[in-house]
């Protein structure tokens, strides 16, 4: 059995109506947008962000079909923001599938996105969810607000810690923090659960994303992107920023220059990779996941004992220990 599978048993049947229930909150009279969300639903992948909203919420009670409509709502926010991503970065592919501006061009992709963020709100607005709207709509701020400022502190080569958390924060852990607050959210009026499950969520988020850092320098067996691609849009991640802040001889200066450029040859790419390596990047970047990681699970281990509190932590674990 997969790790995936294991982690999934506690909430297996909801799993399986749950991608009944997404397909249906996707569907429309229009012929084009109905060929299209069938093939979003075709390519979707592990599913993380439904299991992190199920498994909380049946660590606090019992699932119902506000939690159903809660994941519903997350992901559909989610592929939004991917479809939009798409277009802004000029990418073709995503999961080794192509992406919907590449097959359908710019225009759709960006109607098709704006299609599904409504469709979440309706589904939340129509049921009266408005917790879970109110959760969801500060996501959706956050994560433009965190995407712009990356974009703004880009512009000058950010090699500020703080200002990386800021953003990592804000871009990808808040999207996390949404699925635990809206699993919560649906089995219960308690805010300060609530919050809490938020908070936690935006730790299990924040260490997501310095996994997804790593993989940039060719750790974790077999990855989804080519080695080096932060590098090359010149992304400050946490490696970099600590090698940078930490380096010795004026070896940072150099990797700093050939991180700047433009145009980097494979060559350029492979000196900044090593200078990352050799001066302990890798390490801290680890160090500081599983602190962040470990103080999530210890938030987690407080709730009431049950299977999906266990795969819930689990989950937690599976996020940093993953290979792609």
């Amino acid at each position: 059995m997969k790790a995936i599978d294991k982690i999934k048993s506690p909430i297996k049947e909801e799993m399986l109506r749950f991608e009944e229930k997404f397909r249906a909150s996707m569907k429309s009279s229009v012929p084009l947008l109905d060929k299209i969300t069938h093939y979003v639903v075709k390519r979707k992948g592990k599913q993380i962000r439904p299991m992190f909203v199920f498994l909380t919420a049946k660590s606090l009670g019992d699932i119902n079909e506000a939690t159903h409509r809660g994941a519903a709502l997350i992901e559909l926010l989610h592929t939004a923001t991917l479809v939009h991503d798409d277009v802004v970065d000029e990418a073709y592919e995503r999961r080794g599938f192509f992406s919907l501006n590449a097959l359908w061009k710019n225009k759709i992709a960006v109607l098709v996105g704006d299609y599904l963020l409504s469709r979440g709100l309706l589904l939340a607005t129509e049921n009266g969810d408005f917790k879970q709207l109110q959760i969801v709509s500060n996501a959706v701020r956050q994560m433009s607000e965190g995407e712009l400022l990356q974009i703004e502190k880009s512009r000058g080569i950010n090699v500020s810690e703080e200002v990386y958390f800021q953003i990592i924060r804000q871009k990808t852990a808040t999207l996390i923090a949404s699925c635990c607050a809206c699993g919560a959210s649906s089995v219960g009026n308690d805010d300060a659960m609530i919050e809490k499950m938020r908070q936690t969520g935006e730790k299990i988020g924040i260490a997501f994303q310095i996994k997804d850092d790593l993989f940039d320098y060719g750790l974790g067996g077999k990855i989804g992107k080519p080695t080096g691609i932060d590098i090359r849009e010149k992304k400050t991640t946490l490696p970099f920023i600590y090698a940078i802040n930490n380096s010795q001889n004026g070896s940072g200066k150099r990797a700093l220059r050939l991180f700047k450029k433009d145009r980097k040859s494979k060559k350029d790419v492979e000196e900044v990779i090593d200078f990352v390596l050799n001066s302990g990047g890798i390490e801290y970047a680890e160090r500081k996941m599983r602190e962040i990681s470990s103080e999530a699970i210890a938030e987690l281990q407080r709730l009431p004992q049950n299977d999906a509190r266990e795969s819930l932590i689990e989950l937690v674990q599976y996020t940093i220990d993953r290979e792609k």
